[in-house]
């Protein structure tokens, strides 16, 4: 299931995918140490944009503003890789993707891990979370929305606690 998962992926972002393995055993989720997880691609520059844009497309350029973290970083989530341009392929299915964007400045984390004359980044030079917002705001012309994002899971199936009368 993960190769078909890895095959959008390269679709995607045209680059060979990384396999995620799990760091320990979770007998509830039925997972093994070592065993493939996720499956994720870093993608920088111009392509990472017009991935991006294509992802704020789908959800119609609204973003909760719990999407942004304190650092200035943002993620969101689709449900289906189709709604993003792709073709339908029987054979690899539907799967739903999260996006995340780390924002930084030029010249920006070289400085923290660097081996000789290592450093912190000034304050001054760090991303927060209402920059990352205004930004968002400005060259996509995003709306963002309060309150919390639905999680689509939560209401579905699952017993329901009966209490006595």
């Amino acid at each position: 299931k993960l190769t078909r998962a890895a095959k959008v992926l390269q679709s995607l972002t045209d680059q060979t995918p990384v396999f995620s393995k799990a760091r320990y055993t979770v007998r509830t989720f039925s997972i093994r140490r070592n065993e493939k997880i996720a499956v994720h691609c870093t993608v920088r520059g111009d392509k990472a944009e017009e991935i991006l844009e294509r992802g704020l497309k789908v959800k119609e350029y609204e973003l909760f503003k719990e999407n942004f973290s304190a650092t200035g970083n943002f993620g969101f989530g689709i449900d289906e890789h189709i709604d993003l341009g792709i073709k339908y392929d029987p054979s690899i299915g539907i799967y739903g993707m999260d996006f995340y964007a780390v924002m930084g400045r030029a010249g920006g984390q070289r400085v923290s891990k660097k081996k000789a004359k290592k450093a912190k980044i000034g304050a001054s030079h760090k991303i927060n979370k209402a920059e990352t917002m205004k930004w968002f705001q400005q060259k996509y012309d995003g709306v963002l929305m309060t309150g919390k994002p639905k999680n689509k899971s939560q209401g579905r199936g699952g017993k329901k606690k009966k209490g006595r009368k």
